[in-house]
């Protein structure tokens, strides 16, 4: 079987966001299971030296755009083991990051077309072209329009992926008209419009063979109103072709006993753990204490992140006998929060107000717990990573978070974390003050740690369900 994922970033050529970690480790899984599968990606400035100077050129051919005639170029590079092909036309993508200019409508329309005109040039005709995020949601509607009743394409079947719905590329009408030589009949409620406009989002949801989301949590919260982005009803009418399939971690990329941003490799022993947390405390400035507990925030700061309730509860939460370590950037409000911290309560507080991969990983190896309150979170892999490497996951239970991390449940011995229902600031002091002192019953403490030893959150069983999936298309 083969399969064209079709994305906006991937680890290890360019990275936003978790969309990136799995586009760069699910296409690893999918072939050990026997799938022929490639990815295509816009070739971007920020691609790392070392790659874009070991790509070949397969391609370079003219693309129609509405009125324009647009130089396309198709390169190509195989890592671990996976052929990418890069998109590359510089006047689109050969600009500092990824998103947020005004042209992206054009840019990703460009991008959507590319790589469906990419098909007769690259010598693979795909099974499944797997359609990621809003960037890529109109490869359905381009391939229904102008490629399905074609002999060579007519068994091409599309799935479209939604990693976050809140983010849908939503642009003026005319634009899609221009970009996409698509007739009125695209534009009613029914199909791409959008509050007044018309969305890629939509049109990946509408015009695609099967719809994923990447949790089964996630996939019953966007049903309704709360989580839906105005997206619920179309949702919820298109239910029956609708999956939540948990994102993974690549287990080889994130392991404690050979990351080499760690001074001491460990798996399960909480001895080493430890040593890691004595070098981090006293390189980030915070007092070197082996029995106090240490409460790691690696994660965007913005709203959506849970942040306000962190906001709300300051004070109380400094109270506790316990240290915080915070990596991030984002929102200037809560960075500032949390400089603020640092200097209110030194030797308690690290603010790390950057981002910083090495950094990253030696704080989920030197943490005991590891916080994630979030608003909403499609899946999330903070907590995946922390029990990875064995800090534990205080989470509110929403979308990925609920559906893996299983709450401690004291009388029973079962439970890999500590979580709270609502979205309320003291429901989550109660249960942060409930970890911590967890944290010093040594046998309860023994007991969690043993519970996620025996966790598997690695591809393999995502992906299978994936390929399962892509079996029951084509069937």
């Amino acid at each position: 079987m083969k399969v064209l994922f079709a994305a906006s970033e991937a680890v290890p050529f360019v990275k936003t966001g978790g969309l990136a970690d799995v586009i760069g480790s699910l296409p690893k899984q999918l072939a050990g299971q026997g799938l022929d599968v490639r990815v295509i990606l816009p070739k971007y400035e920020d691609i790392p030296d070392q790659y874009a100077q070991a790509m070949e050129t397969v391609s370079t051919f003219t693309l129609q755009m509405g009125w324009r005639q647009l130089y396309c170029g198709i390169l190509k590079l195989e890592h671990e083991g996976i052929v990418f092909y890069f998109v590359d036309n510089e006047y689109y993508f050969r600009r500092r990051g990824c998103y947020g200019y005004e042209d992206d409508a054009e840019r990703f329309a460009f991008f959507c077309r590319a790589v469906m005109d990419s098909l007769q040039h690259i010598d693979f005709i795909p099974d499944v072209i797997h359609c990621h995020d809003w960037q890529a949601g109109m490869i359905p509607v381009l391939y229904r329009a102008h490629f399905s009743y074609q002999p060579k394409y007519a068994h091409i079947k599309t799935m479209m992926t939604v990693h976050n719905l809140k983010y849908q590329g939503v642009f003026a009408k005319e634009l899609f008209k221009d970009f996409f030589a698509l007739g009125d009949e695209h534009f009613t409620g029914y199909a791409l419009e959008q509050y007044g406009g018309a969305s890629f989002m939509k049109g990946g949801l509408l015009y695609s063979d099967l719809i994923t989301t990447v949790s089964p949590t996630y996939a019953a919260e966007i049903q309704t109103p709360f989580y839906g982005e105005y997206l619920d009803g179309l949702l919820r009418s298109q239910s029956h072709r609708l999956y939540g399939i948990v994102n993974g971690i690549d287990y080889a990329e994130f392991d404690p006993m050979t990351d080499p941003n760690l001074e001491v490799h460990y798996r399960d022993s909480l001895e080493k753990k430890q040593q890691n947390k004595l070098k981090l405390q006293e390189r980030l400035g915070l007092t070197v204490r082996k029995d106090v507990p240490l409460i790691a925030l690696v994660t965007r700061l913005v709203e959506q992140k849970g942040l306000a309730l962190i906001d709300r509860v300051m004070a109380e939460l400094m109270a506790l006998d316990a240290q915080w370590v915070i990596l991030g950037t984002g929102e200037h409000r809560f960075e500032q929060l949390f400089r603020w911290a640092q200097e209110s309560y030194p030797g308690k507080v690290s603010a790390n107000i950057t981002f910083s991969e090495g950094l990253a990983r030696q704080i989920y190896a030197a943490s005991d717990l590891f916080l994630m309150p979030s608003q909403f979170e499609p899946c999330g892999i903070g907590q995946l990573i922390a029990m990875r490497y064995r800090s534990v996951p205080i989470v509110r239970e929403t979308g990925g978070l609920k559906d893996t991390v299983q709450s401690y449940n004291e009388a029973t011995g079962e439970g890999t974390g500590f979580s709270f229902a609502h979205y309320n600031a003291h429901d989550m002091l109660y249960t942060i003050e409930r970890a911590v002192r967890l944290y010093r019953e040594e046998e309860a403490w023994a007991r969690i740690m043993d519970n996620i030893k025996q966790k598997d959150f690695s591809w393999t069983q995502s992906a299978q369900e994936y390929a399962a999936l892509y079996e029951q298309m084509l069937r």
